[in-house]
């Protein structure tokens, strides 16, 4: 059975954008610097050559991974989550039951997740643990540093797609 990868629509958009630079710009760059790099001779000691080799084989990796996470994307559109419960694609405003300090949290999948920019994966312990709730429960999530208490405050529909 293959898992199935959440993303938001902007993701799912992203993922497509970075997987076409790659194919139809970056690898044609690479294959280049390789050619220009075996004319300098010598390859075993040609670092530009194998600079590009290195890159080359980063950019492949990097295509494989992108052609596996948007087969398996399971695009879901943000706008229209319900906002009865927490579920992908809702924005959370939580409080923190230790600090008593507001969060606000969307739950976005895993290529998505950015916590500086106020989001985090539905699959990470807390994205998890939020899960279902409804304004009022209480989330406990149990992380390295120990656990953490929060109570939903707020459930929101998303800002972006």
């Amino acid at each position: 059975m293959v898992e199935r990868l959440p993303m938001s629509i902007t993701g799912n958009q992203k993922l497509r954008n970075e997987l076409q630079q790659l194919e139809r710009v970056e690898r044609g760059v690479v294959v280049k610097a390789i050619e220009v790099a075996r004319e300098h001779g010598d390859l075993k000691e040609n670092a530009e050559y194998h600079a590009a080799k290195d890159r080359q084989g980063h950019i492949e990796g990097r295509i494989i991974e992108l052609k596996d996470k948007l087969s398996r994307a399971e695009v879901i559109d943000c706008e229209k989550v319900g906002l009865e419960r927490v579920v992908f694609g809702t924005v959370v405003k939580l409080l923190d039951l230790d600090t008593d300090e507001e969060v606000i949290y969307q739950l976005l999948g895993p290529e998505e997740a950015d916590v500086k920019n106020g989001s985090i994966s539905v699959l990470s312990p807390i994205g998890r643990s939020m899960l279902a709730k409804e304004v009022g429960d209480e989330v406990v999530v149990v992380t390295p540093g120990g656990q953490r208490e929060f109570e939903v405050i707020e459930i929101m529909a998303s800002s972006h797609p």
